[in-house]
């Protein structure tokens, strides 16, 4: 499973929603973390004036020993959680990336934006080349979440989007791990819809009988895959499982579903190159972390 939490911040309290989630992960799963802030020489030096860039490398000393402050006082909240504060210079997203690549099995938790400090460095913008770069787990979670800032948040249940494929599919692993380490309720969740060229017949012509009988079908197929899947699940020790199947499109049902009910995790698996800038994401997943509100687990398909 996981051996640790790499937390990125950048001072700002939006960045900081993400770590109620972190202490319950860390806690329940007994890992250690590290919480890490990026002093970034190019956004550092926008923010400054031609006065102040005169003392450009004292205003970088300030901001690291400022930055190692800041880290050290976040690192009081984890009470007997192991936790390291590491200030780095460069990069933000490459640094993130090539941290969480230097150590196997690191889960990256990042929240979608905040901004804040000399540094002014963009989470959003930082957290979505993260998404599209690395090849480590990252759980991403949204601002509008609005945890309790000093306590711990926990999931009730852990909703598994799948479409049939072994791609999405290859979440599983990791879904019965998590589910059997926190305890969670497992849904499982796959959307449906008539493929667009089936709504003519021939030369153009709606045929809503035949598409009525072809809608059930449909259904009627993946309500029977949810069921496999879900005896799987239990034939592997999971006890608390569910399925939902929806008509409409995949990230659409996602969304709806997820801000309909409280206290989800969805775990989805995205797809495609190693390296900093040769991911593309799913669009269906990119879509869910984008909008969906509730936190999402991103795996990187044959990791």
């Amino acid at each position: 499973m996981y051996k640790k939490i790499l937390i990125p911040l950048d001072g700002s309290e939006a960045a900081e929603n993400v770590l109620p989630y972190a202490r319950a992960f860390a806690k329940r799963l007994a890992l250690p973390v590290d919480l890490l802030e990026v002093v970034d020489f190019t956004e550092l030096a926008r923010s400054v004036s031609a006065a102040d860039s005169l003392f450009f490398d004292r205003l970088v000393k300030d901001e690291a020993h400022r930055s190692g402050d800041y880290l050290a006082g976040i690192s009081q909240g984890f009470s007997g959680i192991a936790a390291r504060c590491l200030v780095k210079q460069g990069s933000a997203a490459d640094i993130i990336v090539e941290m969480a690549a230097a150590e196997k099995d690191t889960l990256i938790m990042m929240a979608t934006h905040g901004r804040s400090g000399l540094n002014r460095f963009f989470l959003g913008s930082v957290t979505e080349k993260v998404l599209r770069a690395t090849s480590s787990p990252l759980l991403v979670v949204s601002v509008k979440e609005r945890a309790a800032a000093g306590g711990e948040t926990d999931f009730k249940s852990l909703v598994v989007p799948l479409d049939g494929s072994e791609l999405a599919e290859s979440v599983m692993p990791s879904v019965v791990a998590l589910a059997k380490q926190l305890d969670l309720e497992v849904i499982l969740f796959r959307a449906y819809a008539v493929p667009y060229g089936a709504y003519t017949a021939g030369e153009g012509f709606y045929d809503p009988v035949n598409l009525e009988g072809f809608l059930a079908r449909l259904r009627e197929e993946t309500i029977d895959y949810l069921e496999n899947k879900a005896a799987e699940l239990k034939r592997k020790g999971i006890e608390k499982v569910s399925y939902l199947a929806k008509e409409g499109l995949s990230a659409d049902e996602i969304i709806k579903f997820a801000r309909a009910t409280p206290d989800n995790l969805i775990a989805m698996c995205s797809h495609g190159y190693s390296g900093v800038k040769r991911w593309v994401l799913g669009s269906v997943t990119e879509t869910v972390v984008r909008h969906c509100g509730d936190p999402v687990l991103v795996l990187r398909a044959g990791t």
